[in-house]
């Protein structure tokens, strides 16, 4: 097989050879995804202006952390003569971070595998973040002019000084050069591929608005978006806009300015092209703020909030969007999907749970009012008390009664029920419970008392398991074999360590969700039989 740059001697036969190689399906001997020809053309008055030759050379996967190795096996598994190299933890403590970042600029690989922290730990050059945080500056800066000229801004001013002070704070970071850091930086990796699974992680991007008192709205910068968008802005310099994939079943997690976000990293030439560089401007165009009457957080009576909650200009914008968007609905998938049966159930408050809500209600209003400080007491913590509070009343006070029908003694019913009934077959659950851990110090958690309470209603204890137990991917890997088998029959573990990535259906009859998740996207992939 010849070189496609050595046998063409003009651009059709380049384009002509590309063609022969797909329809006869020889690109695989030019390796796994390392001839990848595209052949790109302008064609102005018969003559060929701009031909480009595109081979990607290494390509980087960034998948969660904890499917690293599941990943590497089932890429194995998919092409087994490729080379590829999987980051474990060690590879990415203090001491073995660089020779493991000199081993993917130095190597050969099909396919670099690492976590999302991982990948965070890789830097930008210091000149390409400080040439992109004073962009980000000089935006701010803009704005704060803009905002000043306009009667009733003070509230955004302050805001948008707030973050042009965190980001002067991060340019004199770099700048500080008694710090001297010889890590291998992104740009030497010598990738010119980009995959991102799960890629609503990194939907805390930072956000610039005027807009006042809008929910759904979010100006909350993690340092992890901040850098894939640097880095996503590196990559389309590098490869012309055509070296990303991001992959998520929930672009739109919980906000609908997470589609902004994802057409900022996908699609950020287009955005300024088309004049949408700030997020006003793009709201403008396609979004609309909606206020309606509705439940108080505290949940004792209504009020009016205005949300960015209603997209107009659809078929325009779904046009934009699908210029770097392949869409696939699950009816489109048709996936093998178990028929489930839901199961709700809704429990009456004990009279403490009654009085822990008018106290939730009083101090509601108090944080409304501006009468306690935020440090002291806000609308998050007493709303994530309230949540504690309607999971069981000893999460607040472990002198409370153990309530009769809470929803641990109801999940506790529930599962020895399933559990009964599968003795045969040797059936196994999953319970997920986000808002306790298992402490082994004495003090009371809902994990330890559901399995006290199974045990002793006949479950052997060995049968009973805790993810937060198995720390380590050889012990999940076992573990999860155990469940496979029969051996390990109730699973407890929380979202996040329980969710994606657990293969663990063989034997499946039933999953219990002891608290709501705190997202839609949860809600959404929510599962089978519910306490």
């Amino acid at each position: 097989m010849k070189d496609i740059t050595k046998v063409a001697e003009s651009l059709v036969d380049i384009w002509n050879y590309a063609e022969y190689l797909l329809q006869n399906n020889l690109l695989s001997e030019y390796g796994f995804q390392k001839r990848l020809i595209e052949a790109v053309y302008v064609n102005s008055e018969n003559t060929y202006q701009h031909i480009l030759l595109s081979t990607y050379q290494k390509n980087l996967y960034v998948v969660p952390n904890h499917l690293t190795e599941q990943w590497g096996s089932d890429f194995l598994r998919l092409y087994p003569g490729a080379n590829i190299l999987v980051a474990t933890k060690k590879d990415f403590e203090p001491a073995n971070r660089k020779r493991f970042c000199s081993r993917i600029a130095t190597g050969d690989y099909d396919a670099v595998i690492i976590g999302h922290t991982q990948f965070e730990k890789i830097p930008l050059s210091r000149e390409r973040q400080i040439a992109m945080l004073e962009d980000q500056i000089a935006d701010i800066t803009f704005s704060i002019e803009e905002a000043a000229h306009q009667a009733g801004q003070n509230y955004t001013i302050k805001q948008l000084e707030k973050t042009k002070k965190s980001l002067q704070a991060r340019m004199k970071k770099l700048n500080d050069q008694t710090r001297k850091d010889d890590v291998v930086t992104f740009e030497q990796l010598g990738v010119d591929r980009l995959f991102v699974d799960e890629s609503h992680s990194f939907k805390n991007l930072f956000l610039y608005t005027k807009m006042r008192n809008v929910a759904g709205i979010s100006q909350t910068d993690a340092q992890k978006s901040s850098d894939m968008f640097m880095k996503c802005r590196y990559m389309d310099e590098l490869t012309g806009g055509r070296g990303i994939t991001f992959a998520t079943g929930t672009p739109v997690s919980n906000s609908m300015t997470e589609l902004y976000t994802i057409m900022r990293y996908l699609q950020y030439d287009t955005l300024m092209r088309m004049g949408m560089g700030h997020f006003d401007s793009w709201a403008a165009t396609f979004g609309e703020t909606v206020t309606a009457i509705e439940l108080s957080p505290e949940g004792t009576g209504y009020r009016a909030k205005t949300r960015f909650a209603r997209f107009f200009n659809l078929p325009e914008l779904i046009s934009i969007f699908k210029e770097a968007a392949d869409i696939q609905t699950s009816d489109m998938l048709n996936l093998p999907v178990p028929e489930a049966e839901f199961i709700n159930e809704v429990l009456k408050p004990s009279e403490e749970q009654q009085e822990m809500v008018s106290a939730f209600s009083e101090r509601a209003e108090e944080v409304r009012a501006s009468l306690v400080n935020p440090t002291v007491d806000n609308m998050l913590k007493i709303t994530n008390d309230g949540r504690k509070c309607a999971l069981d009343q000893r999460l607040l006070n472990e002198l409370l009664p153990d309530a009769e029908k809470s929803k641990v003694n109801t999940c506790v019913e529930n599962a020895f029920q399933v559990w009964d009934e599968g003795k045969a077959d040797r059936t196994t659950q999953l319970i997920f419970c986000d808002l306790s851990t298992p402490k082994g110090d004495g003090t009371f958690n809902v994990y330890d008392d559901v399995r006290n309470k199974l045990v002793a209603r006949g479950i052997p204890k060995e049968e009973i398991a805790f993810i937060h137990e198995y720390n380590t991917e050889t012990k999940k890997a076992d573990l999860f074999a155990k469940v496979r088998a029969g051996q390990v029959r109730i699973l407890m573990g929380s979202t996040p360590k329980l969710g994606a990535g657990t293969n663990v259906q063989d034997r499946l009859i039933a999953l219990h969700h002891l608290d709501c998740p705190w997202k839609p996207s949860d809600l959404e992939r929510a599962p089978v039989k519910a306490s």
